[in-house]
């Protein structure tokens, strides 16, 4: 199985302790979002996870420790932007300290292994496109050797941001605006080496040289783990989501990075009130098993195929 660490919160900066405690004991659990009452225990062992994906806005906290991570191949998908703390309360700055975090990661395991996210791109009078393009060239120029890909997307609107998203006043732009935009990103980031695709975009902009992107992406595992992946599309994910099938060990509002477009908090007394419970030995992120949950042993097994891998 492909293990995702976490869409749901952000693990690598706030709750690195209980993750590597669960490495060490081989499983954790995790809430059914849609039924709070069904949990599940999965088992994390090296057996049957083939790659991990650390999705982040700041690993620093966890990467003092990644030597207990050798025994598993993993990729992070790192998340940096040009919003200020009006928008990322509690993201460290970004030029003094996230970029080099990033150099530092990438230094660490490889540029091809850790994927830039300049994501979601918000349209506002504070954040207008030239503001946009402006950060994403400055942190392109500094990520430039440090990585192979960036992944861009526009902002969804859902129940649980919607809210939010209202507060900030944000516009969206016509789709040639639009499309004149991707291309503008696009000649940036080719002009830093850096292939740039699309996160779960209906909008084709193949034209730009934006190709649809798989943030967990099977050709990138394959090449990683040097072997090929008997997996399908998550079915789980929205209709334009291509990524492949991965387990989640996160939980919905536990993050505190402070976004105010972010759909995986939608209710701050909730978060609050969550990250109270937070307890690294739990086996289980942000809470306790409870007399009336039902706790089922969830089915995983490694997707290798163990044929020699041959990349195309």
């Amino acid at each position: 199985m492909i293990l995702s660490v976490s869409r749901r919160t952000d693990i690598p900066n706030y709750y690195s302790e209980w993750f590597y405690n669960r490495i060490k004991e081989g499983f954790a659990y995790a809430r059914n979002p849609m039924n709070p009452r069904q949990v599940s225990k999965i088992a994390i062992s090296r057996d049957v996870v083939d790659c991990i994906v650390f999705w982040t806005k700041n690993p620093e906290p966890m990467m003092g420790r990644m030597d207990e991570l050798s025994a598993y191949p993993y990729y992070f998908q790192f998340t940096l932007t040009g919003y200020g703390r009006d928008m990322e309360r509690n993201v460290p700055h970004k030029k003094d300290r996230m970029i080099p975090v990033f150099q530092d990661l990438s230094r660490r395991i490889g540029a091809e292994r850790v994927i830039w996210r300049y994501d979601p791109v918000i349209f506002t009078k504070t954040y207008t496109p030239e503001y946009h393009l402006k950060a994403f060239r400055q942190i392109a120029e500094a990520l430039q050797g440090f990585t192979k890909r960036c992944v861009i997307s526009f902002v969804d609107v859902y129940a649980k941001n919607k809210k939010h998203m209202e507060s900030l006043d944000f516009y969206e732009m016509a789709a040639p605006g639009l499309v004149e935009f991707a291309r503008r990103i696009s000649g940036i980031a080719k002009a830093n080496g850096l292939a740039v695709g699309s996160c779960a975009e209906q909008i084709d902009l193949d034209e730009c040289g934006i190709e649809h992107n798989s943030c967990i992406d099977k050709a990138l595992i394959e090449s990683i783990i040097g072997c090929q992946l008997k997996a399908s599309k998550d079915k789980g994910q929205r209709p334009s989501c291509r990524c492949l099938e991965s387990v989640d060990i996160g939980t919905y509002n536990t993050c505190k990075n402070g976004c105010r477009y972010c759909y995986a908090n939608y209710s701050s007394e909730s978060t609050a009130q969550n990250c109270s419970k937070y307890d690294p030995l739990s086996p289980i992120l942000c809470g306790t098993i409870g007399e009336t949950d039902k706790v089922t042993e969830r089915k995983v097994k490694s997707l290798k195929n163990h044929s020699i891998y041959t990349p195309g």
